[in-house]
């Protein structure tokens, strides 16, 4: 799929038509979320209902803002200041990313392989997150789907409170879908998977191997990363 960035202000009127009717990262994890037992998750439900009413009536489902919204736009801006000076970059700010029937709206982009995702927290969630070190779970949907859907190496991830000392956890890699395919019968053994993709420690969701019987030079392992083909001649 293409990827296609939106140029836009986030909750705009363009914003909320460019959404429209697409599963979107930040809920993600409704998506995936379970119900008790074996009952349906209400979450889920009633949020693929909302995209359900905005594809049928053609009619974006606007959010109501509130004082805390308003105030976490004012912080997030001051987080991306903070985060652009400790790590010398300069985050690009985007509307909107679609990518085939999905999207996302990252806090930022970073050069040509990275985003940012940029939280607010009250004191007292703030020191919690402080003290764990570590990306909560809350928001592990979030970053790792904006990653996918904007087709990213690395996330970094940002918790801020203006009192409080600034979070910053780097380089969330990619949860990678491997597919391995050879040309060779019958298939040699698997070259080690860390030089075959020559990324550093990745974090691997699924490998499949099959044999093809595709013509052309012989090529012992064809690898697609991210929809990426690389490819290790024999």
């Amino acid at each position: 799929m293409t990827v296609q960035i939106i140029n836009c202000e986030q909750n705009s009127p363009e914003w909320y038509e460019a959404r429209r009717g697409i599963p979107t990262a930040s809920e993600f994890a409704a998506i995936m979320s379970n119900g008790r037992g074996k009952a349906e998750s209400l979450t889920r439900r009633t949020y693929l209902n909302k995209l359900a009413g905005e594809i049928i009536t053609g009619e974006a489902m606007e959010q109501a803002t509130t004082f805390h919204m308003e105030r976490g736009k004012i912080m997030e801006a001051e987080a991306r200041k903070l985060y652009a000076f400790m790590t010398d970059t300069e985050p690009q700010q985007v509307g909107f990313i679609l990518n085939g029937n999905k999207g996302a709206s990252p806090d930022s982009l970073i050069g040509t392989d990275g985003g940012l995702e940029i939280k607010t927290k009250m004191p007292h969630l703030m020191i919690d997150v402080l003290r764990r070190d570590e990306l909560p779970d809350d928001h592990k949907a979030q970053v790792y789907g904006c990653m996918w859907v904007a087709e990213r190496e690395w996330w970094d991830f940002v918790s801020y409170w203006p009192t409080l000392p600034l979070f910053v956890k780097m380089r969330f890699a990619g949860l990678v879908a491997v597919s391995v395919e050879s040309t060779l019968t019958p298939m040699p053994a698997l070259p080690p998977l860390g030089a075959l993709l020559q990324t550093p420690t990745p974090l691997l969701r699924r490998v499949r191997t099959m044999p093809t019987a595709a013509a052309g030079p012989p090529v012992a392992w064809s690898v697609r990363l991210l929809d990426v083909p690389f490819a290790m001649a024999t």
